[in-house]
């Protein structure tokens, strides 16, 4: 999970091109921008509600239940919070998380073996993720 710029053509061919395998399959609800991916050389293939809520698809299923996961996690632990300028910092905890699923018991220690074997770092270092988006 990365920031997009916007839902533009222009954009997702940006991330497309940067993030994307040629070989892999975009399935999308449809919106126009997604058809970007056939620039970067993947495939599109657009699965349309038809007046249905994508709730209600079970195309859709996992990709709702990481959303709500993701807004219940953001609504949990940052109750008011700077999006337009955090928001980075709160998708990398969350996608940290997410690619550690499987094994939250061994998250503490990692936490820990890195707190302690970290050397002290500059303003500069720490804010380097921020620039990099």
């Amino acid at each position: 999970m990365i920031p997009v710029s916007g839902f533009t053509r222009k954009a997702i061919v940006e991330w497309a091109k940067q993030d994307l395998s040629p070989d892999y399959i975009v399935i999308s609800a449809g919106l126009s921008c997604f058809t970007g991916v056939l620039d970067a050389g993947c495939q599109h293939q657009a699965i349309i509600a038809g007046g249905r809520k994508p709730k209600e698809l079970p195309e859709f299923r996992w990709i709702n239940t990481l959303l709500g996961n993701l807004k219940t996690s953001l609504g949990g632990c940052y109750h008011a919070f700077n999006f337009a300028k955090y928001g980075t910092r709160y998708l990398s905890v969350f996608v940290y998380h997410f690619n550690r699923r499987f094994h939250l018991d061994t998250l503490p220690i990692h936490l820990l073996v890195a707190a302690v074997t970290i050397k002290p770092r500059p303003a500069t270092w720490l804010r380097q993720a921020e620039e990099s988006y």
